[in-house]
C-alpha cells in the first residue's frame, strides 16, 4: 500500500507545482482549488473531500505517517527508503506494509517536518536532528550520505503512563528490584539509569521521579523534551539547537549553571552525553542530594569509563573525574532489552578503589543479591544521601 493509493497519477506533484508556483500555503482551501485545476477532468464534489482527504496527509504534519504516530503503542517510526516503513512498538521492529511512491515522497516529507521544526535539509545539510512541537524526536539522512533512500526516524514522546507498579507488572522490576528502586528514591541517593538505546531508560526514570516526595523541588535539563513524570513541582528545561544561520543555540551545559541557580532540591540530565557532566558531578558534590541522569553503557562496570569519556570532551582529568564521581553517584541502575522485553537486570554500587579509581560493582543482578556489593548498597541505602557522600 503506498500513502498515495487512491489519487490520480502525478496529481501530487501537479499540486504541489501549483502551490509553489502561486506561493500559497497547504491550506483546505488552496488544495481545493489545486486540485479542481490540476484533476485532469470535472471532479465531484464526493472525489474532491476524497482526495483532499489523502493530499492532507502529503501536504500537513507528519503526512501518512500520522495514524502511526496516533497509536499509543507505537514508541518509534523509521522510514528506510520509500519501500520500507517499520515500527517499534517495544518488542522490536515490526514492518507496516506502508510505502511510499518514490524517495523524492519521502524527502518532501523529511523536509517538511524539519522545516516545520526551524531547521534545514537540503544538499548542502544532509541531515537533520530536532525536535516537533509535538515533542517528536525527528531525525534524517537525505541520500547524499544515505546509500538506498532516504532515511526517516521518528520517536514519539507519550505521557508518562508507566508507574513503578506498572513497571513491576510488566516484569521489568524481578526479585527485590522494585523494593531497592523505591528505598533509593526514599534515602535521596544520587544515581544513574544505564543501558543501550530504546531500551526504556527515560521510562524508568519518570516512574522514579514520580515517587519523590512532592513538597520537593525537581529541576529537569534535557536536551530533547522526553521526561515526563506526574510530580507537582517539577520544572523542565530543553536546550535549544542553533537556527538555520548556526546562531541561537543553548546547549546543555548552559542550562546545568542555569538549574542550579534555580533553588533545585533535585537536579536531574535526561541524558548525560557531554560536557554538561562537568557540572553535574560539581552540583552533586556541593548539597544537591538526589540527584538523577541516564547513560548510555553496556554494563554497570563501564559507567565510570564511559562518565571519564565525557568529561575529557570538556578537559577535565582523569582523576578528578574519579574523585568527583564517588560523591556525585553511588548507585547506577541499569536496563536491557532482549526477546522478553525491557527489564532492570543489574543495579551496581560505586565504590573506591585504593588506587583512587572509580569502579561499579553489581549488587542486584536478575533481581537476587550479590556480594560484596549488595551489602555496601545496603549501608548506602540506609544512611541515606549523607552517608553516601562519605563513602
Amino acid at each position: 500500500m503506498t500513502v498515495t493509493d487512491g489519487l490520480p497519477p502525478g496529481l501530487v506533484e501537479r499540486v504541489q507545482h501549483r502551490l509553489a508556483e502561486d506561493r500559497l500555503e497547504p491550506s483546505p482551501q488552496a488544495l481545493a482549488r489545486a486540485v479542481r485545476a490540476e484533476g485532469g477532468r470535472v471532479v465531484s464534489d464526493q472525489e474532491l473531500v476524497r482526495w483532499l482527504q489523502l493530499l492532507e496527509g502529503e501536504f500537513v504534519g507528519a503526512g501518512p505517517l500520522a495514524p502511526l504516530l496516533e497509536e499509543a503503542d507505537v514508541t518509534d517510526i523509521v522510514v528506510n527508503g520509500c519501500q520500507d516503513v517499520r515500527v517499534d512498538r517495544g518488542n522490536g521492529w515490526e514492518p507496516t506494509g506502508l510505502s511510499f511512491p518514490d524517495d523524492e515522497s519521502v524527502q518532501r516529507l523529511a523536509r517538511r517536518l524539519a522545516t516545520a521544526a526551524g531547521r534545514r535539509l537540503d544538499d548542502a545539510h544532509p541531515f537533520v536532528d530536532a525536535r516537533l512541537v509535538d515533542g517528536t524526536r525527528l531525525h534524517a539522512v537525505l541520500p547524499a550520505l544515505s546509500v538506498g533512500g532516504t532515511c526517516l526516524s521518528l520517536r514519539v514522546l507519550r505521557p508518562a503512563t508507566h508507574d513503578l507498579d506498572a513497571l513491576a507488572g510488566r516484569g521489568a522490576l524481578p526479585g527485590i528490584t522494585e523494593t531497592v528502586l523505591r528505598r533509593l528514591v526514599a534515602a535521596r541517593v544520587a544515581f544513574l539509569v544505564s543501558g543501550g538505546t530504546g531500551c526504556g531508560k527515560t521510562t524508568l526514570l519518570a516512574a522514579l521521579l514520580a515517587l519523590v516526595d512532592p513538597g520537593e523541588r525537581i529541576v529537569t535539563v534535557e536536551d530533547a523534551e522526553e521526561l515526563r513524570p506526574p510530580h507537582p513541582h517539577l520544572i523542565r528545561l530543553v536546550a535549544r539547537p542553533a537556527n538555520v544561520e548556526g546562531a541561537g543555540g543553548i546547549e546543555l551545559r548552559e542550562l546545568v549553571r542555569q538549574a542550579l541557580r534555580m533553588r533545585p532540591d533535585r537536579i536531574v540530565i535526561g541524558e548525560v552525553r557531554g560536557a554538561e557532566v562537568i557540572d553535574l558531578l560539581g552540583a552533586l558534590n556541593t548539597g544537591h542530594d538526589g540527584g538523577a541522569g541516564t547513560v548510555h553503557a553496556n554494563r554497570v562496570a563501564e559507567v565510570p569509563a564511559r562518565i571519564e569519556a565525557l568529561a575529557a570532551i570538556g578537559g577535565m582529568p582523569r582523576d578528578a573525574v574519579h574523585a568527583q564521581l564517588i560523591g556525585a553517584f553511588r548507585v547506577v541502575v541499569h536496563l536491557t532489552r532482549d526477546a522478553g522485553g525491557r527489564r532492570v537486570s543489574e543495579i551496581g554500587i560505586v565504590r573506591r578503589q585504593d588506587d583512587g579509581r572509580v569502579v561499579c560493582l553489581p549488587a542486584v543482578v536478575g533481581g537476587r543479591a550479590v556480594e560484596p556489593g549488595h551489602t555496601m548498597l545496603e549501608a548506602v541505602l540506609t544512611d541515606g544521601a549523607s552517608g553516601a557522600r562519605a563513602c
